[in-house]
């Protein structure tokens, strides 16, 4: 499972140190089940030349309802059972928050988890986007937060009608685009609005959103291709400004 670590790892270093984006945190999304997965991940994330990760655990309705308690304690436990210290790695966490009737209730109870700076990751359903996303964004500013928005080239309803990227990047809603989607790991269209993206230079943040190893080995192959010099000498980056 882990073979990615038994080999020297040459791989190209990504061109900021920190990371905004992965469950990493053991056991409580769909990321990593366990300490030990978390730590192999971490230590790959190391190997790309991270020095400072924000774990964002998945908080959805309905199958990930995590709590700050609950993802508070997969952090503990990550640390009390691992020497990130050793590694050079900065631990620390926020979460990844769905928009939908759950984040409105922990928004309203003030139980946000924000990134440093007040920044916070929030995403839209697969499906179909949240009904009022520039009202919300607004009502986030008011409350003074700053809204990253996940992954925006991953929403195929978006595709047909691409002013919706402008108008939300306008409001200061910032974007985080996924390695993964410029690995082609999901599919074509998702690389292509992605590049289409970084061609507009809406992209203020990457990420690897991380889950497991099949990811890892994607984001490897990709480091070491030809596309990921190209895409990176067109972007300007945020990473290291939290």
């Amino acid at each position: 499972m882990f073979n990615f670590l038994k080999k020297k790892n040459n791989t190209p270093k990504l061109p900021y140190t920190t990371e905004v984006h992965c469950h990493v945190l053991p056991g409580i999304d769909d990321g990593s089940p366990d300490v030990e997965h978390s730590l192999a991940l971490i230590h790959q994330m190391k190997e790309w030349g991270l020095e400072r990760i924000i774990a964002t655990p998945h908080v959805t309705e309905a199958s990930f309802e995590n709590t700050p308690q609950t993802i508070g304690s997969a952090y503990s436990r990550l640390c009390q059972e691992t020497n990130l210290d050793e590694l050079g790695i900065k631990l620390c966490y926020s979460a990844e928050y769905r928009m939908d009737d759950n984040f409105l209730g922990i928004l309203q109870r003030e139980e946000i988890i924000p990134m440093p700076g007040n920044h916070i990751l929030i995403e839209n359903s697969f499906l179909q986007p949240f009904w009022n996303i520039k009202s919300l964004v607004f009502d986030l500013q008011i409350k003074g937060l700053s809204p990253i928005l996940a992954h925006p080239e991953r929403y195929a309803y978006y595709y047909d009608d691409k002013k919706i990227y402008k108008e939300l990047h306008e409001q200061g809603c910032e974007f985080q685009v996924n390695l993964l989607s410029l690995a082609g790991y999901y599919n074509k269209r998702a690389k292509e609005v992605a590049e289409w993206l970084i061609s507009k230079q809406m992209v203020d943040y990457l990420g690897s959103d991380l889950h497991n190893s099949s990811h890892v080995l994607h984001i490897n192959k990709y480091l070491s291709g030809k596309e990921y010099p190209k895409h990176m000498r067109n972007i300007h980056i945020k990473n290291n400004h939290l």
